[in-house]
């Protein structure tokens, strides 16, 4: 049986263009999805592939306008039949962010893989190509399933939850934590680290028709309660902390972070730091803070707004929402 897999595509270093071989500047989201999927017809991949084309962007401009349908023709494509499986191409600056918003937002029943690329289609040692093959060998194994959201860079299988970008150049750019990655791919090979973790499982959150406003404030030396308060502007509903260390901040910074969470408004400590737990400490109690565990600030981001989206403020159900990541 042919395998079926629709690819849906936003843009990208993947779909960029440099205009020379050696440039360092390029444009991103260049090249549409049929130009891209002639391209790649001539590797002799094993899979039928039919694309559509959602947004053809920088990923730094990627945000809800994009999310949405991107979320529904994933989501459609998961319900037909006829489809095995679903690759999404995009560029690696926000990919982190879109594949765990996905991973919480889609059921595991199908495989999900997102793929970009670090270098343009027209540059030395595009990898962009092998990077797609490598997709097309995840998508298509039946115990790609049950994973949840998969992400495929560097001959290496990533879990959304765990993965996030390390570097700005070279095309070892990502990794994972607390799990390094699930799965080592090339073109021809696939092995698997583990069983699945999400068989058959529903999306674990629905479909917000808005996302909250969640802002990340970034702590270092010197930040004080105005510069806390200056970036929390009238309507924000949350706020996560990219603290310092294990989640920490000045004196001055936690109390008005402290008066935030006093007046309803989730305070969620993550760290600044590419590695490493956030483990809830005596005084969250009685400052109202939220631990965000393994999760990064941009990713905490992600999910304290699919929370206040669905009515979920309280901080104890917050933290053991992010207990259960």
């Amino acid at each position: 049986m042919t395998t079926k897999l629709t690819v849906l595509a936003t843009g990208g270093t993947i779909a960029g263009i440099a205009g020379s071989a050696i440039a360092h500047d390029y444009r991103a989201g260049e090249i549409g999805i049929e130009e891209y999927l002639e391209r790649v017809g001539g590797l002799g991949l094993e899979a039928e592939l039919s694309g559509t084309q959602i947004a053809n962007i920088d990923s730094a401009d990627i945000g809800p306008a994009v999310w949405h349908p991107l979320h529904a023709a994933a989501l459609a494509a998961l319900n037909d039949e006829d489809c095995h499986g679903v690759i999404v191409t995009h560029g690696t600056d926000t990919l982190e962010e879109t594949a765990f918003l996905l991973d919480l937002t889609l059921p595991a029943t199908k495989p999900v893989v997102v793929v970009g690329a670090m270098r343009p289609a027209d540059a030395v040692g595009y990898d962009g190509l092998r990077n797609f093959a490598n997709a097309v060998r995840v998508a298509s194994d039946a115990q790609a399933a049950g994973r949840g959201v998969l992400v495929v860079m560097g001959d290496r299988v990533f879990a959304a939850r765990d993965v996030y970008k390390v570097r700005t150049r070279g095309t070892e750019a990502f990794r994972g934590f607390p799990r390094e990655s699930v799965g080592l791919v090339t073109p021809a090979s696939l092995e698997w680290f583990g069983a699945p973790w999400r068989s058959g499982t529903e999306a674990a959150f629905g479909w917000p028709e808005t996302l909250p406003e969640v802002v990340i404030v970034y702590a270092h030396a010197g930040l004080d309660g105005a510069g806390v308060a200056r970036q929390v502007a009238e309507g924000t509903r949350g706020v996560v902390l990219a603290g310092v260390g294990e989640g920490n901040m000045p004196e001055n910074a936690r109390q008005e972070l402290v008066r935030l969470a006093a007046r309803g408004v989730p305070v969620v400590r993550a760290s600044r730091a590419d590695e490493g737990l956030v483990d809830r400490e005596p005084e969250d109690d009685a400052n109202g803070f939220v631990a965000a565990r393994a999760l990064n600030p941009q990713k905490a981001r992600i999910l304290l707004q699919l929370l206040l989206a669905g009515g979920t403020s309280d901080p104890a159900a917050i933290q053991r929402a992010f207990d259960g990541r």
